[in-house]
């Protein structure tokens, strides 16, 4: 995985890709909106698309920020959040969009 990666320039990087890819509303979750991430971190993002998009337009979305970021992506929609982490996960969001 990649190295250490400041804060700022995750989300600069992040909020360059999502706006190529009509997305209204963005939060950075887990270890890297908490400040705990590590070396080689996951990178959590909850999304919600302008309109509908597809399954493929997720995964498009997911390929293009870990190409970007040159590290594992997950990206959540904030409809898909298990009702059991919803609480704990918008906590700690950091909005970016």
């Amino acid at each position: 995985m990649g190295k250490q990666i400041k804060k700022s320039d995750l989300k600069s990087a992040i909020i360059s890709v999502l706006n190529r890819h009509e997305v209204a509303k963005a939060g950075l979750f887990g270890s890297h909106a908490r400040g705990s991430a590590k070396k080689g971190s996951d990178v959590d993002v909850l999304i919600r698309f302008k309109g509908r998009k597809t399954l493929l337009d997720l995964i498009r979305l997911k390929q293009e920020l870990e190409d970007s970021l040159r590290r594992e992506v997950d990206v959540l929609t904030y409809k898909s959040v298990h009702p059991l982490l919803r609480k704990r996960v918008l906590k700690e969001e950091v909005r970016l969009l």
